[in-house]
């Protein structure tokens, strides 16, 4: 609670600095401004009366004017990039919800504080989430999660000694079909017994496939973070075929490379210390088989209804003959936008669920989906408006300035997308902010869309539920949360894996994209 003070009388006077220098150095423009208009009218009265007087040795004045507004106005982008800093801090503090209404704070401050102009909220992609999350938990409430993590499990134990590999691509390929991490919580229980049951390090499954879940969601074409990032490649003609080409071939990729770097990772079980210690402790037991799970009467149904709903949806990406014509803003027609088909997709597919499945409207925002879902919306539209409001409104001054780093080191986008998902811990509000201003950057599509993959960075931090519940679920001690905070069991297979990822993408995409 102390901390949430602290941070709230800084970024309170911080506004109150901001909204200061915004009066005076607005001031100053405006005697700026006056100054030579009033040495223009003598210049050109002298002109007048002496005609020998040459008319353009005033000249330099300007050249100082714009110098010197240069830097009044750059004073003002850093105190209002503060503040957005200031209130990202704080919703991240307050936790769930926090960030997205810490965030319509921050906007109203840089709006009636600094007279910026309200940015544009992610409208579309709040529809798609809202749409998305009705259907996947129309299928939570009719059992259909519990048949999928049931399917998920049966595949694990098929193989245990290949659980290394196994696991994160199950992980992988659950949180797709799902489009939320949320369905992982339930196999990371058969993860570590399968592997404690064989005598395999569970850090090594465990930490490889929380990382694999979150790259699932930059390849699942329901994920709000892909409700995010369509609208904006859309508009440079970049449709969901197009971001799963260079996402799904590069995720596969770059979850092997840290697969196979797990798996050589650590001692192995019987000779790591803190095992043995636990061990001979008494603190280690065996886990228990994950309960079995009971399978509701119309779970399988509800599951074909939904993988039937992504299923079409890919359909309509790849094939845009079967769209229907809507008129085109330059005149004629084009195929309809991938985003309103999602949003009715999935509304259709919920609405199947609830008439087909035996399941009550009333049951649906009970589920685990529902809820975290509707978090995540909250968060990303205030989060979102406050990034675009202050990137907006600023955007020549950013692009100017960043200009020759973006196409000397292009790269350096995708480090900037991980560090703002490591701050907000949010994929999606990440997409908002970064993906827009490296497309005003100048960086093509294709590429900003193999570096966005870099949104896995919410996992730099300990602070995901997946890494807590990995090393809660581990009692021989393999996996843990760190001493250091950055120091924990997931940040090899992070690193290694976004780095891989992003790198491969940006290989798809100068191959075939360019």
């Amino acid at each position: 609670m102390r901390r949430l003070l602290t941070i709230l009388v800084a970024a309170a006077l911080l506004a109150g600095a901001g909204l200061v220098a915004a009066s005076v150095l607005g001031g100053s423009s405006e005697a700026a401004t006056t100054t030579p208009t009033t040495t223009t009218g003598t210049a050109t009265g002298a002109t007048t009366a002496a005609t020998t007087t040459p008319a353009t040795e005033p000249a330099p004045a300007p050249a100082a004017e714009e110098d010197e507004t240069s830097s009044t106005d750059w004073v003002l982008i850093a105190i209002e990039g503060l503040i957005v800093i200031a209130f990202i801090a704080l919703g991240v503090r307050a936790g769930g919800i926090g960030l997205g209404l810490f965030g319509g704070v921050g906007t109203a401050i840089l709006v009636f504080g600094f007279g910026l102009t309200p940015g544009e909220p992610p409208v579309d992609a709040m529809l798609i989430i809202i749409a998305v999350i009705s259907a996947a938990a129309a299928m939570q409430a009719a059992g259909g999660v519990d048949y999928m993590v049931l399917v998920a499990s049966k595949a694990l134990r098929a193989r245990p000694k290949s659980i290394n590999f196994a696991a994160p691509f199950i992980s992988y390929l659950l949180c797709i079909l799902t489009g939320t991490s949320n369905t992982f919580y339930s196999i990371i229980p058969v993860i570590n017994e399968v592997s404690f049951a064989n005598k395999i390090r569970p850090e090594r499954p465990l930490a490889s496939s929380t990382v694999a879940s979150a790259f699932g969601i930059t390849s699942s074409p329901v994920a709000a973070a892909m409700a995010t990032i369509l609208p904006l490649v859309e508009v440079y003609d970049y449709e969901l075929v197009d971001v799963l080409m260079i996402t799904i071939p590069a995720s596969i990729i770059g979850i092997l490379a840290m697969s196979f770097v797990m798996s050589r990772h650590g001692r192995d079980l019987e000779d790591d210390a803190e095992y043995q210690r636990r061990l001979a402790a008494g603190e280690v037991t065996p886990p228990a088989p994950a309960s079995d799970i009971v399978i509701m009467k119309y779970a399988k149904r509800s599951v074909a209804i939904f993988l039937g709903a992504v299923a079409l949806i890919c359909i309509f990406g790849f094939a845009k003959d079967l769209r229907p014509e809507v008129p085109a803003e330059g005149g004629g027609f084009e195929p309809l936008s991938v985003t309103p088909i999602i949003q009715m997709v999935m509304l259709t597919a919920a609405a199947l669920i609830v008439l087909f499945c035996a399941v009550k409207t009333a049951d649906i925002p009970g589920t685990q989906i529902f809820r975290s879902g509707m978090v995540a919306m909250i968060a990303l539209f205030g989060i979102a408006w406050m990034a675009d409001t202050f990137i907006a409104n600023n955007e020549d001054a950013i692009v100017t300035a960043l200009g020759d780093l973006a196409s000397k080191w292009p790269f350096m986008i995708a480090v900037a997308i991980f560090g703002v998902a490591a701050l907000t811990t949010s994929q999606s509000a990440a997409t908002r902010t970064m993906v827009p201003l490296g497309l005003a950057l100048g960086i093509g599509a294709p590429y900003m869309i193999a570096m966005w993959t870099a949104v896995v960075g919410v996992l730099f931090l300990p602070a995901n539920g997946t890494q807590i519940a990995a090393a809660e679920a581990d009692t021989t001690g393999t996996t843990t949360l760190g001493k250091r905070v950055i120091d924990h069991s997931f940040q090899l297979p992070l690193q290694v894996g976004w780095i891989v990822t992003a790198l491969t993408g940006i290989g798809i995409a100068a191959l075939f994209f360019s």
